[in-house]
């Protein structure tokens, strides 16, 4: 099932994780005004054409009919999150998303016990909510002195849907993987995921998008979309998928704790003048967070 992976180097794997997509976010930014949709899409599409052929040297590369549905669902998984962020960052402050995000591990944690693959255990659910305290901390700390405040609208309401899908995702795969009905190689259930997924949020680009928009892209947002599907799309749900094998769902969502404060580490290479005393409290709980994580990976190991 886990491909020979300890717990610790799947601990460290989602270390990576947590760089890669926090580093994702500036190159997100400096992309010109595209379709968001059509745009994950292609994302997508790239970290498939990225996964091709490490997946197809499985002798379980193709999917049994039986997978279809698995795969489909983790796939709308992939499409729901995506689809409720892009539409709620237009309804909804950056602050309350921010704040609503954290809640994913401890969904995925929750989501886990119904599906048999999380165990009722203090530990756990201890470092969950330490990490999602430093990531409201953190999240708090980028709002000061800026405009936006902490609410619950119908803009909220859908992100938290994209929230609790994107909690689902390991947790169907770890289900699938406890049940036999996934193979053991995680490139092969990342590239069918991605890729179903790139289906169901291409279907909605070209429903509510003008997708005549993507012939506006450059060069430069060319080779950022080639950098977002193969490193921040294509190797974060590798290792993600990778991680799942060993981990359990809320251990694995856990890391998304880290994602902001890489992001602050960025800011402040950016802009050194935001450097404060604010953004300590919550840097120290995520970095404990993280810490007790690994710890009970090398335990395990």
């Amino acid at each position: 099932m886990s491909e020979g992976l300890s717990p610790r180097a799947a601990h460290l794997g989602m270390l990576l994780w947590a760089v890669l997509v926090g580093l994702s976010f500036p190159a997100v930014r400096v992309m010109s005004e595209l379709p968001p949709f059509s745009l994950t899409s292609l994302r997508f599409f790239i970290a498939c054409g990225g996964l091709w052929w490490l997946a197809r040297r499985s002798p379980f590369f193709l999917p049994r009919w039986r997978q279809l549905p698995l795969y489909s669902l983790m796939g709308l998984c992939l499409a729901g999150f995506f689809g409720a962020m892009f539409w709620a960052a237009h309804h909804a402050t950056a602050l309350s998303m921010a704040t609503l995000f954290v809640t994913v591990p401890l969904l995925a944690f929750l989501l886990g016990l119904g599906f048999g693959v999380e165990r009722l255990a203090w530990r756990l659910p201890a470092i969950l909510a330490l990490g999602a305290t430093g990531a409201l901390g953190l999240a708090f700390a980028e709002s000061v002195g800026q405009a936006g405040r902490l609410q619950f609208g119908i803009g909220e309401a859908v992100f938290f849907l994209g929230c609790l899908s994107t909690a689902l995702y390991p947790v169907l795969s770890k289900w699938g993987l406890a049940t036999g009905r996934l193979p053991a190689s995680a490139a092969v259930r990342t590239f069918w995921s991605l890729g179903l997924g790139a289906v169901l949020i291409g279907l909605l680009g070209l429903a509510v998008e003008p997708v005549a928009g993507l012939a506006s892209m450059t060069g430069r947002d060319l080779w950022l979309l080639l950098f977002l599907g193969l490193l921040s799309t294509a190797l974060t749900f590798w290792l993600l998928q990778r991680a799942t094998a060993v981990l359990t769902p809320g251990a694995v969502t856990a890391y998304s704790y880290l994602v902001p404060f890489v992001s602050m580490l960025l800011l402040f290479v950016r802009e050194p003048e935001r450097i404060g005393w604010v953004w300590l409290p919550g840097s120290l709980l995520v970095i404990v967070a993280i810490a007790l994580l690994l710890r009970n990976g090398r335990a395990a190991g």
